[in-house]
């Protein structure tokens, strides 16, 4: 468990979800906060969303029901294109790239999590590290 506090609006917010894979929501935010001291989270597009400096970095996408989403990007100020390739090599396939600096990662099944969990951990803490100075 991480030993910050988890904001309050998000805890509410994961509480009265319904959603048919809130299990994998829940397990996939608890990876997040455990991987990097410095990350916080918030509530944005109706859905939580992880800062790193106070910048939103990845945030849930959870408007389908047969899926969990997470959309790894580079905040709000982030300019999106598909001009320069992918921002780094993603040796583990878990993330589709819909532009140079924003990306998906998609989740059916709790068991992906379980499996996955140290490609998780490494590609968010490689995000984190590259989108840094990106805004």
């Amino acid at each position: 468990m991480n030993k910050k506090a988890k904001n309050v609006d998000v805890n509410d917010f994961i509480n009265d979800l319904e959603h048919p894979l809130k299990d994998i929501i829940i397990k996939v935010r608890e990876i997040i906060l455990n991987c990097n001291k410095d990350i916080t989270e918030h509530i944005k597009w109706n859905a939580p969303s992880f800062c790193y400096n106070n910048d939103d970095r990845i945030t849930f996408k959870l408007n389908n029901k047969n899926c969990v989403q997470l959309v790894f990007h580079t905040g709000a100020k982030g300019k999106d294109s598909k001009s320069e390739g992918p921002l780094f090599e993603d040796q583990s396939n878990l993330l589709a790239w819909v532009a140079d600096r924003r990306a998906l990662m998609t989740f059916y099944h709790v068991n992906e999590v379980d499996t996955k969990k140290e490609e998780i951990i490494k590609i968010v803490n490689q995000w984190l590290e590259e989108t840094i100075n990106q805004e």
